[in-house]
């Protein structure tokens, strides 16, 4: 891992560790709320029970949140992880009714606002992406 990821990793690591831990145990009425959401960025995710979608997306953001705070997890695949999982969230918000003002497909209503910020993860996700690439292909011309 680059020094210089450091910030950036301990920031949307924390954020996500501390995340997927509040939704271990989540009541299934809970679940089922987030689930309708998420649905409508992977419709996959309608394939599964609530109880099952609450444990699988717990886990996923501990394992994320995990990676990203890893120092021995190459920033590549954090940051791969975290691209796909800050994009996911930005296709809920672009396709969830009510999340975009009348007009725009892109500008944020007063309750998309919260689910429009997670673009932030697609830009740090890229950010150690790309930088990991950029470092190894160094690392392989010396």
């Amino acid at each position: 891992m680059n020094l210089s990821h450091a910030p950036l990793r301990l920031a949307t690591g924390a954020f996500i560790l501390n995340a997927g831990l509040g939704k271990r145990g989540l009541p299934d009425d809970a679940a089922a709320g987030l689930q309708g959401m998420a649905t409508n960025g992977v419709p996959a995710l309608g394939k599964l029970s609530p109880r099952a979608f609450g444990q699988t997306i717990s886990t996923g953001e501990i394992a994320l949140g995990a990676a990203l705070l890893a120092p021995f997890v190459p920033s590549t695949v954090a940051g791969a992880g975290l691209a796909a999982f800050g994009g996911g969230l930005v296709q809920m918000y672009l396709n969830t009714p009510g999340m975009t003002q009348d007009g725009s497909r892109v500008r944020p209503s007063q309750d998309g606002t919260a689910i429009a910020k997670d673009i932030w993860l697609v830009g740090a996700g890229l950010t150690l992406l790309v930088s990991g690439l950029a470092s190894r292909k160094s690392a392989d011309r010396a």
